[in-house]
């Protein structure tokens, strides 16, 4: 299992304090199949939206345990992808309406668990001192420029151009017109070339000062 989908796991609330039906071994084994197959995505998602890995863990937990009680009515081998992120899209508005201001870290903070730390995922990079310093910089300025969005804006850029939904998939799972995906894409967009401009400029400068 990845480190982000034991964090996951770890912290969920064990089977029998959750009101659903008593699964058999091999609906178990299933659900377990899925969070290892979109715990890293679900948690990603949810941590460029809410900006910090406790949100970003909770939303994540709490998608996946709507997941489990509602085990028996997934298809098996069905694709997820877009009711895992509509889930957490509504999780992530449920979360503003309840607490505004919302927290943002850098993404090279550690994941908290019952068992310590747990370090982020990034791909191998570190034969590459050059990707490396480039990951490192992009990654937290991708961040405090998301952070800058308000939340319709976040969604809908994390949801393309993060995650790489189709415009006509981000509607439905937002329930929201084709137009004002697009036109929300647009003014998002905008903001995060100003905001990243320094950053696209300095990379083609080869990070010289």
């Amino acid at each position: 299992m990845s480190d982000v989908a034991a964090a996951v796991a770890l912290m969920a609330p064990p089977p029998e304090a959750v009101k659903a039906p008593a699964y058999t071994a091999e609906e178990l084994a299933r659900y377990d199949g899925i969070v290892q197959r979109y715990a890293r995505h679900v948690y990603n998602i949810a941590y460029r939206m809410t900006g910090n890995q406790a949100d970003a863990r909770d939303l994540s937990q709490e998608a996946f345990l709507r997941v489990y009680r509602a085990l028996r009515r997934v298809q098996p081998g069905a694709p997820l992808e877009s009711w895992l992120y509509r889930i957490v899209s509504n999780l992530y508005i449920d979360l503003l309406r309840r607490r505004p201001k919302a927290r943002v870290e850098s993404l090279d903070a550690p994941i908290d668990t019952l068992r310590g730390e747990l370090t982020r995922e990034f791909p191998d990079v570190a034969a590459n001192p050059e990707a490396v310093f480039e990951r490192e910089h992009i990654d937290g300025a991708i961040q405090q420029a998301l952070g800058v969005l308000s939340p319709d804006l976040r969604m809908v850029v994390v949801l393309s151009d993060i995650e790489g939904f189709a415009y006509e998939e981000i509607a439905a799972m937002l329930r929201v017109p084709l137009g004002t995906v697009k036109s929300r894409l647009h003014r998002a967009r905008q903001v995060l070339q100003v905001r990243l401009r320094p950053y696209v400029e300095a990379r083609r400068r080869g990070w010289q000062p």
